[in-house]
């Protein structure tokens, strides 16, 4: 409803009245058709048509519509709406004079709450989209899967871990150690254990502890040995 209220009225386009079309933008974009989830505050009926308030708790605005008295499917279309409901009401933005009011092709009461929250949702994002422009990419998450997506119609879709979700499963200082090693150059002589000891030092362990780990790594088939018993490499 604040959009609504604040949008930009370019004039012309049919002559002011109820009837006549007026153009309106929003952030330099046109609204000639709009949406609104809302609550019905008052109902009035009218001889030539039916003037509905709405509010959606940014602001307040009138929706319109026609009345056809002759025709028994339009009865039927705008009958069971309630003050105090939620709809969701479909139609163009117009104005008379310095009043502004949606003229309501249609009109129906929302039956899911989460279609409220959706609409506010929907118009952030639309609004964010037509101020700023549309993302340029999603951000990856931390510590989650990684999905590659080089997929083609021949080829099946490859899912590729993080370094620290790969290991998240082990033991804290297990864990440090083939971090600190994955982000290590990847050499033939691989690391030396006294450069393992200190990248790992601040958790407090002593060379034993550490040299337990390793054991367990090299057991668990995860890293091994390579020129010597002090140097070793991360098996993949």
């Amino acid at each position: 409803m604040s959009q609504y209220n604040d949008s930009y009225y370019s004039g012309g386009g049919g002559g002011g009245g109820f009837m006549g079309g007026s153009p309106f933008s929003q952030a330099g974009s046109p609204g000639a058709r709009v949406t609104v989830v809302a609550q019905v505050l008052q109902i009035t009926p009218q001889a030539t048509n039916c003037v509905y308030i709405l509010d959606d708790g940014t602001g307040r605005i009138e929706a319109r519509h026609w009345v056809d008295n002759a025709s028994e499917t339009n009865a039927q279309k705008w009958a069971g709406l309630k003050e105090n409901m939620y709809v969701r009401v479909t139609g163009g933005l117009k104005s008379f004079g310095s009043k502004r009011y949606i003229n309501a092709l249609h009109v129906r009461p929302v039956t899911d709450s989460y279609e409220v929250f959706f609409h506010q949702l929907e118009a952030i994002t639309v609004t964010l989209t037509i101020e700023r422009g549309a993302p340029t990419g999603a951000i990856q998450p931390k510590n989650k899967d990684v999905v590659m997506s080089d997929i083609s119609a021949y080829s099946a879709p490859s899912t590729s871990r993080l370094p620290s979700d790969q290991y998240s499963h082990l033991p804290k200082l297990s864990q440090a150690i083939c971090q600190f090693m994955s982000g290590h150059p990847s050499t033939a002589e691989g690391v030396h254990v006294s450069a393992i000891a200190r990248a790992v030092g601040g958790l407090g362990v002593d060379a034993t502890k550490i040299s337990e780990a390793l054991d367990v790594l090299m057991d668990d088939g995860l890293v091994y040995t390579t020129t010597d018993d002090s140097h070793f490499a991360l098996a993949s």
